[in-house]
């Protein structure tokens, strides 16, 4: 308020009836010919009104200052110790406290709450923004929040407090309001059914970002359909993206009463739109959308928001994590690959292997990462969706090109990891030396692809996580700048639940039929080997990967049918016995080959090559038709995962390796594919089962008591088996 009255006065002192002028804002209003009177009376309308501008504009900019934080409660009364900041409530249980300072020089201090009308004895410790109960360090304009313990709620207390309990002082407090409403998930509507099959039940706004939508129906046969969102009455063209449930920002799949969650780009909040659509932007059509309501008092969302940084003119958006800047200059391309991946992830981008389609197979891509010591762009040439082995004296699967007789055509030129980005920039001609590359068009838009993924134990990438299922077009040469892209998102994701780890440990199993199958995705192979994954795992006796228990002295047999042809990349996989866990041994160099003993299933030619011996035909459980395998982690188990796969065998007798473990035989062996890493799993070699049956005992006692009976029933059984036989 002084400002105001300052700037009041000083507009006065400028007053002169020679000037007749004054200046409101960024006008400067000038008066002539008018009585004194009405002259003076009109400049004191112009001050009032001025002083109501400046008045308006200050609130509306405090109000908008920052990202939403919650709802505001206050600022902390600061009464010793140098306690300030600010406080808002998060939810129902939790606070934010925005800037907070506090000395630490009290002697027992704690945050502090209660119901009492005013600070005091009476009360409870809030944990820290750590969780512990310790008494409170130094704070320097600090960010945190703080939950109230035993899941209560705001609305049962009166204020919060840094509070003495030595001395039983106050150092700072804010109150709570009577009849306050913390900020909480909100129900919205429905939307609406207008075509496609598209409905739902009730939305649920989770928080400032975060959208549920719970039964979510549509029937996937939209052209270009995407969720869409926009500001109006009505929705239009005149939107923006929303990235689906798993973050892609391409054409949405079908969806059978679904329970979907999704996150608003960027920095967009929910304060920033209308509505939500079901938007086909090839007919500019409304297939079905929710109004959202004005100023809902939901908990502010919890992601962290990086925004992203390019040099080059033109950005597009491939995916919530990764997004491709470019700039032609002359023969010249200049890309840049920017991603939110992991210290050991891949980036790939290229141009597709079709010119009507997005294709992986046939594609001409870069790979590139960041290893602890610089980055990388790599010149990769994709004959096959399998890594790069040797069929018939040549390379074939994913290769670099100069492992396939080409040449690598991209130059690096910058790289950079910042916030969990990798962001790396790399240049190639338009038209490459390399005759196996391809031309990079500028009369026409390009089929590219991409993808990302973890590298594996020798930096080559391995089957991607994340790809795109529909065609997209780039057009490298536009007029004007085209620029979609939008900051990094990200949230604390909660562990990966994997699917039950498998052991076959009966001691009358003594055959084991081996095939192939998919490797599940995170809740399948990588979750339970912690290794990366080829796209393909073994499955043992209908199992996939199961760790196996075979005692020495006794015969096993493994009925192996995992390809015979070696004229496949993809589907050759003799099974090999080791004593290291990865596999691909025929993939591996001499020297690392030297320091591997192999178990079985390999045989050596006079000239030391080594030759498997476990090559049976193929059986391969494969997805049905059409099947979406970026959807594999949906499944709650392996067993309904196993359920929707189609199994296809040929009808020829399988290899047979037989084995006999025997003293020399390391506790732990591998079983794997000859040709391609991470595709098996352990093989435990015991001198006895009942060491085994001791230790299950064991553990299922500590465990429950219903474990204990089971094992005991089981014991019974195999008994009574023993004494049939």
């Amino acid at each position: 308020m002084d400002f105001y009255l300052m700037f009041f006065k000083s507009e006065i002192n400028k007053m002169t009836l020679n000037t007749h002028s004054i200046n409101c804002g960024y006008l400067r209003i000038r008066l002539t010919n008018l009585h004194k009177f009405y002259e003076m009376l009109m400049l004191l309308l112009l001050l009032l009104l001025c002083f109501n501008f400046f008045l308006l504009t200050s609130a509306v900019g405090d109000d908008d200052e920052g990202p939403y934080q919650g709802k505001y409660l206050g600022k902390i009364n600061s009464y010793h110790h140098q306690v300030s900041g600010d406080v808002y409530a998060v939810n129902e249980y939790t606070f934010l406290l925005v800037g907070f300072n506090y000395d630490g020089n009290g002697a027992d201090t704690f945050f502090w709450a209660g119901a009492a009308n005013r600070p005091g004895p009476q009360g409870f410790i809030i944990p820290n923004e750590y969780g512990k109960t310790n008494i409170l360090d130094r704070y320097h304009n600090k960010d945190f929040t703080l939950t109230l313990p035993d899941r209560k709620k705001i609305t049962e207390i009166k204020w919060l407090a840094v509070y003495d309990l030595n001395n039983q002082n106050n150092f700072g407090d804010v109150y709570i309001p009577e009849e306050f409403e913390p900020p909480r998930v909100q129900n919205g509507g429905t939307f609406s059914k207008r075509s496609h099959n598209v409905s739902s039940s009730a939305i649920e706004i989770v928080d400032s970002k975060t959208i549920r939508i719970k039964d979510f129906t549509y029937d996937g046969k939209g052209k270009r359909t995407f969720f869409w969102t926009g500001v109006g009455a009505q929705p239009s063209s005149r939107g923006s993206k929303i990235p689906d449930e798993m973050g892609y920002l391409d054409p949405i799949r079908k969806y059978d009463k679904e329970t979907i969650t999704l996150e608003l780009p960027g920095d967009k909040t929910i304060f920033d739109i209308d509505w939500i659509s079901i938007y086909d932007l090839a007919d500019s059509e409304n297939y079905g959308h929710v109004l959202i309501a004005d100023n809902l008092n939901v908990p502010p969302s919890l992601v962290k928001i990086t925004p992203y940084e390019f040099s080059l003119p033109n950005c597009r958006q491939l995916h919530k994590n990764l997004q491709v800047s470019w700039e032609v200059f002359g023969p010249q391309i200049t890309l840049q690959l920017s991603g939110q991946v992991e210290q050991s992830d891949y980036m790939s981008f290229g141009l597709s292997g079709s010119e009507s389609s997005s294709q992986m197979i046939g594609a001409d891509v870069v790979v590139a990462y960041i290893d602890d010591i610089r980055g990388y762009s790599i010149d990769y040439n994709i004959t096959s969706l399998a890594p790069c082995v040797q069929v018939l004296g040549q390379n074939k699967g994913v290769c670099r090109d100069d492992m396939v007789g080409g040449l690598d055509s991209f130059q690096l030129n910058t790289y950079s990891r910042k916030d969990g980005i990798n962001t790396i920039t790399f240049r190639r001609t338009l038209i490459s030396s390399d005759p196996g590359d391809k031309e990079i068009r500028l009369d026409r838009s390009n089929y590219v692809v991409w993808a990302f993924g973890q590298l594996d134990s020798n930096n080559e990438p391995a089957f991607h996580n994340f790809y795109p299922k529909s065609d997209i077009l780039i057009d490298f040469n536009t007029t004007e700048p085209v620029n979609d892209c939008f900051s990094f998102t990200k949230h604390t994701d909660n562990p990966v639940q994997t699917w039950e780890r498998v052991r076959i440990w009966e001691p009358t199993v003594r055959t084991f039929n081996a095939y192939l199958g998919p490797s599940g995705g995170l809740k399948g192979y990588q979750g339970i080997t912690g290794h990366v994954s080829s796209g393909l795992a073994w499955y043992i006796n209908g199992f996939m990967i199961p760790e196996l228990y075979l005692k020495r002295g006794l015969t096993y047999v493994f009925k192996v049918r995992g390809g015979n042809n070696p004229h496949s990349p993809e589907h050759y996989h003799p099974l090999v016995i080791t004593d290291e866990p990865r596999g691909g041994y025929d993939r591996l160099s001499d020297a690392k080959q030297s320091e591997i003993r192999v178990l079985a299933g390999v045989e050596f030619t006079r000239r030391g090559r080594p030759k498997p011996t476990a090559a049976g035909p193929l059986c391969l459980s494969r997805y049905p038709a059409n099947y979406d395998r970026r959807l594999d982690d949906n499944f709650p188990s392996f067993k309904k995962f196993n359920r929707s796969l189609i199994t296809a065998c040929t009808y020829d007798e399988p290899a047979t390796l037989e084995i006999t473990p025997n003293i020399t035989w390391p506790d732990t062996v591998y079983y794997n594919s000859f040709t391609h890493a991470n595709m098996g799993w352990k093989m435990h070699i015991v001198d006895s089962y009942n060491n085994l049956r001791n230790s299950a005992f064991s553990q299922l006692k500590q465990n429950n008591k219903l474990g204990l009976f089971l094992f005991i029933g089981y014991l019974l059984l195999q008994a009574t088996r023993q004494s049939i036989a």
